[in-house]
C-alpha cells in the first residue's frame, strides 16, 4: 500500500442510493493555487448523480413525504436547469414516484438524455420563455394534476440540507485549520443560504463570497424582486440577460436566496465571466485532475480573483457544483476533438 492510499474509514453498505449522499471530499490545489495562499475545492459531483442539487432533491422528498404533502405513487413536477432534475430523477426511481420535469430549450441536451434514462419524463418550454417560463410550466402541470410540485426556489427544504449537512461538513473539514474565505455561485440560493447559516455562527471571520454572471447581476445591480403574494416570481428581473454558466441565476431572484440578501448571508458579491470559467475549468481538469463544469469553472474564477488579493497563509474553499460531464455539447467542451488530432495520428501511424 502506497502513502498515498488511504481509506475512508467508514462503511461502503447502503440501503439504497439516496443514503450515498453528501460527505463529499474538500481537496487542496497544489499546482494552480497562487504560492501565498491555500485553495481547497469541495467537490459536489462525488454525490452519487453527480451534483450538488442531489442534496436538496432529497431532502425536498423526505420533507414532503414526512409532512404528508406527497402521497404514495404522486407525480413529482419540477422546473429545473437539468441538476435538480437528474437528483430528482435518482431519488423518485429509487422511492416509486413518477417525474415530470419541465426544462427550457436552451439547456444541455445530455441533462435531458439523463434524466429521461432514470425515467423522468422532460417538457421542454421556448428559450424565449427563459427560467420564468419553466416555472410556470411546472407550477401549472401541479395545479391541474393533482401533482406535488417540488419547489426548489421557495422550499425551506432547499436550504435545511446545507444547514444539516454541507455546512457541517465544511467546519468539520477545517476544524484545524484557518478558513478565510468560502466562495460559492448561486442558482436556488440553497447552497449559500444554508451553509451561511452554518458558517455564520461556527466560523464567523470567513468571508462569504457569491459569484454571479457579469450580465446576469441580480444582486449586484440591488434591484428587488417583483414577487406575487405568495411569495414567487413575478416576471423576469430586469438585471438579467443570457448567460453561458448553465444552473446559476435564473431570471428571477428565488426565494429561498432572498434569505441570504435580507439576512446577511454573504460579504461580497463578483461578477465574473464565463469565458473565464471555462478557461479555469479546463485548468482544474489539465492540471489538477479534477473534472467540473463551467459553474465550477467560474466560481474558481472568481476563488482567484480573491486570492491575489488575500493575506498571505489564508485558507479559501471553493464550492464545484457538479461535474464537466454535464457539459459535453456546451461551448466548454467545443474545442476538445472526438477523432485523433495530428499528433495522435502520428502516434497512431508510428
Amino acid at each position: 500500500m502506497t502513502d498515498t492510499f488511504q481509506t475512508q474509514g467508514r462503511g461502503q453498505r447502503y440501503d439504497d442510493i439516496t443514503r450515498t449522499v453528501g460527505d463529499t471530499p474538500c481537496v487542496k490545489l497544489n499546482r494552480i493555487a497562487p504560492d501565498h495562499v491555500e485553495v481547497y475545492v469541495k467537490i459536489e459531483s462525488f454525490n452519487p448523480l453527480g451534483s450538488v442539487k442531489d442534496r436538496l432533491a432529497l431532502n425536498i422528498i423526505e420533507a414532503a413525504e414526512r409532512s404528508g404533502q406527497l402521497k404514495p405513487g404522486q407525480t413529482v413536477v419540477e422546473a429545473t436547469s437539468g441538476n435538480t432534475g437528474i437528483g430528482l430523477a435518482m431519488v423518485c426511481a429509487a422511492r416509486g414516484y413518477p417525474l415530470v420535469i419541465t426544462m427550457a430549450d436552451s439547456f444541455s441536451i445530455e441533462r435531458r438524455r439523463l434524466m429521461r434514462f432514470l425515467g423522468a419524463k422532460v417538457v421542454l418550454t421556448p428559450k424565449a420563455e427563459k427560467g420564468i417560463g419553466m416555472y410556470r410550466k411546472a407550477r401549472q402541470l401541479a395545479a391541474d394534476n393533482g401533482w406535488f410540485f417540488a419547489a426548489q426556489f421557495e422550499s425551506n427544504a432547499n436550504a435545511d440540507i446545507h444547514e444539516a449537512t454541507t455546512g457541517p461538513e465544511i467546519v468539520a473539514d477545517f476544524a484545524d485549520s484557518r478558513l478565510d474565505y468560502w466562495v460559492s455561485g448561486y442558482g436556488t440560493g440553497g447552497t449559500v443560504s444554508g451553509v451561511a447559516r452554518v458558517l455564520r455562527k461556527a466560523r464567523p471571520e470567513c468571508k462569504i463570497i457569491l459569484s454571479e454572471p457579469h450580465t446576469a447581476t441580480l444582486i449586484g445591480s440591488g434591484e428587488a424582486q417583483d414577487r406575487n403574494d405568495d411569495g414567487s416570481p413575478n416576471g423576469s428581473h430586469p438585471a438579467w440577460s443570457p448567460h453561458l454558466i448553465q444552473g446559476w441565476t435564473p431570471d428571477f431572484i428565488p426565494l429561498v436566496l432572498q434569505e441570504s440578501i435580507d439576512h446577511n448571508g454573504f460579504d461580497e458579491v463578483r461578477p465574473v465571466d464565463a469565458e473565464d470559467g471555462m478557461i479555469w475549468a479546463k485548468r482544474l481538469a489539465t492540471e489538477e485532475g479534477i473534472l467540473t463544469g463551467v459553474s465550477g469553472g467560474s466560481t474558481l474564477a472568481t476563488a482567484m480573483e480573491v486570492a491575489a488579493d488575500a493575506e498571505a497563509g489564508s485558507v479559501i474553499l471553493v464550492m464545484l457544483p457538479d461535474t464537466g460531464e454535464r457539459y459535453l455539447s456546451t461551448p466548454l467542451f467545443e474545442a476538445i476533438p472526438a477523432e485523433m488530432t495530428p499528433e495522435e495520428q502520428a502516434l497512431a501511424d508510428s
